[in-house]
């Protein structure tokens, strides 16, 4: 599918395309056949206060599997959001259905100036035109008022994705240059408030000419569902779409967590608007631009004229630039490369001062380069020929991953007498510290449960977001690091794809670590998502209980962590679980076992019963436990590879005897 152009001489032509950011990037061209109802309404304003003003539609070319599940699923989840706007008063809803083989995950949004009725009638609406889609299995409605969307794989942290798109109108507003220098503070102004604004969501007007005979009314909206710098980034890119539109009287900017809007008209009430002032720091220069502008509207100096048109053209190529670095370029960039002389300075020899840890694929040396910023370099132990021929193309993979969730890999030195790597240097260090290390009962709930998010966010992004599968193979505490805001970065992903081909990770001490690895990869070698998934569900328990997964409970049975959670889960005894060093005034018992429950999800056998880690992501922010499928048993197997049948059951199983437990665990 051809992303959304964002150039002012194809303005009309983007309507008809349609963008492009949904799971599957192909879609039918449904959207076009939309065009005609489009184009006849996109630039005239809605008579009906629901603001059923269609601004764009799109299906997915693929189809769900079992129609007759799909549509119980799509219906319900349609009842569900329903229900939260029009009962609940909610200006954005999410719901699921996730339980069958065609799931149904469902984001609704009403812009909160508009009242109950209204926003219950858009949506009406939305769900009214989106049942067009038939069986497909992705669609979205757009309009000025709402936006609905639904999918068959978790999508609510989306936020910015190729396809976003600027709509402009074709009427330009009265006196065009203070419009036009107004707008662009305006919006502006916005884009740096509304992520700091709980919820999302800002309605602001500004005059232009003193006396309010011409006004700018503007809105700026996010997602509930994604993060403050998430929004911060998709409004970026909504501005940066919406460059080409002034002195248009009318722009917006659609993408997949945001939508900015501006207009010469009212289109909410003066009572509804947002005092943005406080969430803009010590004030906005753009402010001084809207006044200049005005000036210059009423008569200003010629030279003022030619300022602000030399600032224009800057600004648009300044935020063009921005809005690419956002985006990602469509073909792979590669990694800063570094000289190996530069790097054996910086972290002073390689010398045990500056060495921050062991890690299973090289030790990792603190480092400041000659512009003063401090690195990680991890020192590669890899020796084989393949992985060396390998490198250039692997970590230029590797390099092009971006998530706030997992830490970036800055660039790359290959030549001289190790490979290294150079990151973002974490200086909280890595999650087990914090855990059950020298920091242990540092972190709150909060803390651990944000912890606990931001992986599972993360690790969606590498299974099912990245152009390319990366499956991480070794996800525990000490790959974990976190931020100066306790936030999680992911480390050591993608390198695993280094190791030599005729190794298995059963004799390398590179791809796993036992304890935090599926049953069916340390017996099996079976290799899939499901395998990091396990991992995480593990790591998930260790955060709740503050014990490390390998240390056994010797009395009164010998036990390791995941099977005492499965006991304790069993009996109803979720909150034992618990780290007692957690002040239990920080969370409720409903959401302490919500979270257990869904970490034992992620440790059952088969591999296939286990969750994606999109679908986890949706499970961590469902309000209520009975809202979860019942866990399944794991397969509980110990540091020699031996599954153990019982909790109770004896820890010296042979080998051959772990093999056939483990068949009668997966059914193969």
């Amino acid at each position: 599918m051809t992303n959304f152009s964002t150039h002012k001489e194809t303005k009309m032509r983007t309507i008809i395309r349609g963008p492009s950011w949904w799971r599957h990037p192909r879609w039918t061209a449904a959207a076009v056949a939309t065009a005609v109802v489009i184009i006849a309404s996109v630039f005239e304003p809605a008579a009906a206060d629901p603001q059923t003003n269609l601004l764009n539609k799109g299906c997915s070319q693929y189809n769900a599997t079992n129609v007759s599940d799909f549509y119980m699923n799509l219906n319900a989840t349609f009842a569900d959001i329903r229900s939260q706007i029009a009962s609940e008063g909610k200006r954005f809803a999410t719901a699921q259905q996730a339980r069958t083989s065609d799931p149904v995950y469902v984001m609704a949004q009403c812009r909160n100036y508009m009242s109950t009725a209204d926003c219950t009638a858009c949506f009406d609406a939305a769900v009214a035109l989106i049942r067009n889609c038939s069986g497909a299995n992705g669609a979205r409605v757009i309009y000025d008022g709402c936006f609905l969307r639904y999918e068959s794989n978790g999508f609510y942290d989306q936020t910015t994705l190729p396809g976003n798109v600027g709509i402009c109108s074709n009427r330009t507003a009265s006196s065009a240059s203070a419009f036009d220098s107004a707008v662009q503070g305006l919006v502006a102004d916005l884009k740096a408030a509304t992520p700091r604004i709980t919820g999302f969501f800002a309605a602001v007007k500004r005059e232009v000419v003193a006396g309010g005979s011409i006004t700018v009314y503007a809105v700026a909206q996010c997602a509930e569902t994604v993060s403050e710098s998430g929004c911060r980034d998709c409004l970026t890119v909504a501005y940066g779409n919406l460059q080409s539109c002034p002195p248009d009287a009318e722009g917006r900017a659609v993408d997949a967590g945001c939508f900015l809007r501006y207009s010469d008209t009212a289109f909410f009430s003066n009572n509804q608007t947002t005092n943005i002032a406080p969430f803009l720091g010590g004030g906005s220069s753009n402010n001084n631009k809207a006044i200049i502008g005005g000036v210059v509207g009423g008569g200003g100096s010629l030279l003022l004229i030619l300022g602000l048109i030399l600032w224009y053209k800057l600004s648009r190529k300044a935020k063009k630039a921005l809005r690419g670095n956002i985006l990602g370029a469509t073909e792979l960039q590669g990694p800063v490369t570094f000289s190996y002389k530069d790097l054996k300075s910086a972290t002073n020899d390689f010398s045990e001062e500056n060495k921050l840890g062991e890690g299973g694929f090289g030790d990792v040396y603190k480092g400041t380069l000659k512009n003063g910023n401090i690195v990680a370099v991890k020192k590669l132990a890899i020796g084989s020929s393949r992985a060396k021929a390998d490198f250039a193309s692997e970590v230029t993979l590797i390099s092009n991953v971006h998530h706030r969730n997992i830490l970036r890999l800055l660039g790359c030195c290959s030549k001289g007498p190790e490979l290294l790597l150079v990151y973002d240097c974490m200086t909280n260090g890595s999650l087990d510290k914090f855990l059950y290390g020298e920091r242990r009962g540092v972190l709150n709930w909060k803390q651990r449960f944000d912890i606990i998010f931001g992986t599972a966010k993360g690790l969606a992004y590498l299974h099912e977001q990245f152009h390319v599968c990366i499956i991480h193979r070794d996800i525990k505490p000490s790959n974990i690091l976190l931020d100066d805001s306790l936030q999680p970065k992911i480390a050591d992903f993608g390198l695993a794809r280094l190791l030599p081909q005729d190794q298995s990770h059963l004799s390398t001490r590179f791809a796993g670590t036992l304890g935090y690895t599926a049953p069916e990869y340390a017996i099996h070698g079976q290799l899939s998502e499901k395998v990091d998934t396990y991992s995480f569900g593990v790591v998930v328990l260790e955060i709740i209980s503050g014990r490390r997964c390998n240390d056994m409970i010797v009395e009164p049975v010998t036990e390791y962590l995941l099977e005492q959670a499965w006991k304790l889960y069993e009996n109803d005894m979720h909150m034992n679980l618990v780290d007692e060093t957690l002040d239990s005034n920080e969370y409720t018992e409903e959401e302490m076992k919500k979270v257990i429950e869904i970490a034992l999800m992620c440790t059952q056998s088969p591999a296939s019963s286990r969750p994606t880690m999109s679908e986890v992501v949706v499970l961590l922010v469902t309000k209520h436990s009975t809202d979860l499928a019942r866990p399944t048993r794991p397969t509980f197997i110990d540091n020699d590879k031996r599954v153990r049948g019982d909790t109770s059951a004896s820890a010296g199983s042979s080998t051959s005897h772990a093999t056939a437990s483990f068949t009668e665990f997966t059914g193969r």
